[in-house]
């Protein structure tokens, strides 16, 4: 008798775990970095200066933890919605150990200073390369599952991982070009980028908010797709929505990048093409988050009780927020106040905290029980307490930072009669401190909740055992 085929949850389990362990030591730079502007005598030694680990962080908070978060749910969702197991277990296998191996490079290359220097922090060529075959392997391993999916429909959390999948191959090779630097004759790790000036400039922000808006939010609209209606219990609200939302977000964000770059080299006409994008984007971005709450309607009162839904809604919210602030803030004259600011710094962190990092959360607190054999994580009050620590952390957060950045803003700007600048530099920077210090604090106490889940997470595999589910056969058409 033959026997059953199951769900290939191996690569899930590792990613899944992965996603949390990563998560801690990305907040704990994160933590590490926030300190050093409030106590700059934490700046010990060279290597783990704030300018070597400020990208440390960024790196291992946006492909470390966001990325393995992505790596899990993907896999997981493409094979329960498709009714069959993994395509090609052997390259998602590849999958997770290429990308560990990319993490931990990056971990000691960054602090060694080896970068090309750019805001989202570009490493060296090889690195590059090994990025590109893990990512082939991803989109064979993704699309191939599709292929051979037992269900004629492709659900739409798919299309969002799907076109993350690609738009992302296509940011990372364009950003990427670069030439490599030959010494004596030797090839080595180091290289220029095949672009200079503002055209360099042009592509890292083309890169820079399409990674914000493919990886960090289309990805994640894959996951709220999915585990909202399966936490929830419920349908999607409104089918047609998101297949409009999808649509209409990867048309328009595409456009967004050069509001990173008003009053700059830049050609006028191409900051204001950016701006009018980012503008649009809202409908798109509002329509998702619309279509995710409303998924509640006639089980609201689940979230009395149901921290992990508590953090997937609260993540929309967030995305809510986030995704008119952003639109808000690319208007040039709003810009001209914020840029340069901490007001950013907070707007980049109410997106990557309360949107990414909660929906992340509450995905993989969904994922865990279901592939180490439970039915639940082993303490749900600890759950409600990982959500209110992390919510709470996320509001001082970026309310210090909203404060901090307006602040910074009209303290620049202030002139005197004479037309002489009414304050310092060095007394913009003083006056920031209180707000650098509450940041500290909520980026701690983000930093708890995760230690907290973490916790939960080992007790609920201890308790649990690795198994693979069935392949459940397809509902009949009606």
């Amino acid at each position: 008798m033959q026997s059953q085929a199951t769900y290939n949850y191996k690569v899930v389990r590792q990613f899944a775990v992965m996603t949390v362990i990563w998560g801690i030591v990305g907040m704990l730079v994160g933590v590490l970095i926030a300190s050093q502007l409030v106590w700059p005598q934490l700046n010990i030694v060279e290597f783990l200066s704030y300018g070597r680990l400020r990208p440390l962080h960024t790196n291992a908070v946006i492909f470390a933890f966001g990325g393995c978060a992505l790596f899990a749910t993907s896999y997981y969702s493409v094979q329960r919605t498709g009714h069959t197991p993994l395509f090609a277990p052997g390259l998602a296998a590849f999958t997770f150990w290429g990308w560990q191996l990319i993490i931990v490079l990056a971990a000691l290359s960054l602090p060694l200073g080896f970068t090309t220097g750019k805001e989202y922090a570009e490493l060296e060529w090889p690195i590059d390369i090994l990025i590109t075959l893990v990512w082939v392997a991803y989109a064979i391993v993704f699309f191939g599952t599709i292929a051979i999916r037992k269900t004629k429909h492709i659900y739409v959390s798919n299309w969002f991982f799907g076109g993350m999948i690609l738009a992302v191959a296509l940011l990372h090779l364009v950003n990427s070009a670069e030439i490599p630097v030959m010494a004596a004759g030797i090839l080595t790790p180091k290289s220029y980028s095949a672009y200079a000036g503002v055209q360099d400039a042009m592509v890292q922000w083309w890169y820079g908010h399409n990674a914000v808006g493919f990886f960090l939010t289309a990805g994640f609209l894959g996951m709220m797709y999915y585990f909202v209606p399966k936490q929830a219990g419920r349908p999607v609200y409104s089918y047609r929505l998101s297949v409009v939302h999808f649509w209409a977000l990867i048309f328009t964000y595409m456009w967004a990048g050069p509001h990173h770059l008003h009053y700059t080299a830049l050609p006028d006409w191409t900051q204001s093409l950016g701006m009018i994008f980012s503008l649009i984007l809202l409908a798109p971005s509002w329509g998702g988050m619309i279509n995710g709450i409303m998924t509640l309607s006639g089980a609201w009162h689940k979230l009395r009780d149901d921290p992990v839904l508590k953090f997937m809604i609260t993540a929309l919210s967030f995305y809510g927020m986030s995704t008119f602030e952003g639109p808000m803030m690319s208007i040039k004259t709003v810009n001209a106040l914020s840029h340069y600011t901490d007001w950013t710094v907070g707007h980049v962190h109410s997106g990557a905290l309360g949107w990414v990092a909660m929906i992340s959360i509450g995905s993989i607190y969904y994922i865990l029980p279901r592939v180490f054999g439970r039915t639940d994580m082993y303490s749900t009050p600890l759950i409600t307490a990982h959500f209110w620590i992390a919510t709470l952390g996320t509001v001082l957060y970026i309310a210090s930072m909203w404060i901090s950045g307006v602040m910074q803003g009209l303290m620049w700007r202030a002139t005197n009669v004479d037309g002489t600048l009414t304050y310092t530099f060095a007394e913009a920077v003083k006056a920031s401190y209180p707000f650098w210090t509450i940041r500290v604090v909520g980026g701690a106490m983000f930093l708890v909740g995760m230690l907290l889940m973490a916790y939960n997470m080992f007790k609920t595999i201890g308790q649990g055992k690795a198994v693979d589910a069935p392949v459940l056969q397809p509902a009949a058409a009606h």
